[in-house]
């Protein structure tokens, strides 16, 4: 992977956090949910820090959830270099990023697994996570190229032949 692929995928893990925090923030407005402080508890476990109160986490909050978006672009962007790219390959980034987030909160004792949450509350983490995922992916098929995607015949194949 190159240097300039690496700075891409940092770039569009931003683009892509940004779009994931504009859509939560609206969501917010209509659902009156509360902020998250989860990134915050995992972030402050993580590092050992000690307990705080959330009116007290907003660094930490914002440093874990725009790190590790920006982090997991590097991933997207190889996945991109790789040849998984469009829907799929960000479909296939949305779960990463979710396993990623549940690995985190799960193995650090903050989090619950997903399928115990309320289902409104899984619904609103699946969409943000798709719309941090699909504008990551968005960003980063346009400023990587994929590698050739010419079918290769096999023998005693034709081209568009299935197996």
């Amino acid at each position: 992977m190159t240097g300039k692929n690496i700075l891409y995928g940092l770039a569009a893990g931003v683009a892509g956090v940004a779009a994931m925090t504009l859509a939560e923030k609206i969501e917010q407005r209509f659902t009156k949910r509360p902020d998250s402080y989860v990134p915050a508890h995992v972030l402050e476990k993580l590092l050992g820090l000690p307990h705080k109160p959330n009116k007290e986490r907003l660094g930490l909050n914002w440093t874990m959830h725009w790190g590790q978006g920006i982090l997991m672009g590097v991933a997207r962007a190889l996945m991109a270099e790789r040849g998984f790219r469009g829907p799929m390959g960000s479909f296939l980034f949305m779960n990463l990023r979710l396993l990623n987030d549940q690995t985190l909160e799960n193995a650090t004792g903050i989090g619950a697994l997903p399928w115990t949450w309320p289902r409104d509350e899984q619904a609103i983490d699946l969409l943000h996570k798709g719309i941090y995922a699909f504008t990551t992916g968005a960003v980063l098929d346009r400023l990587i190229p994929g590698p050739d995607q010419t079918p290769v015949p096999r023998e005693g194949w034709t081209v568009g032949e299935k197996a």
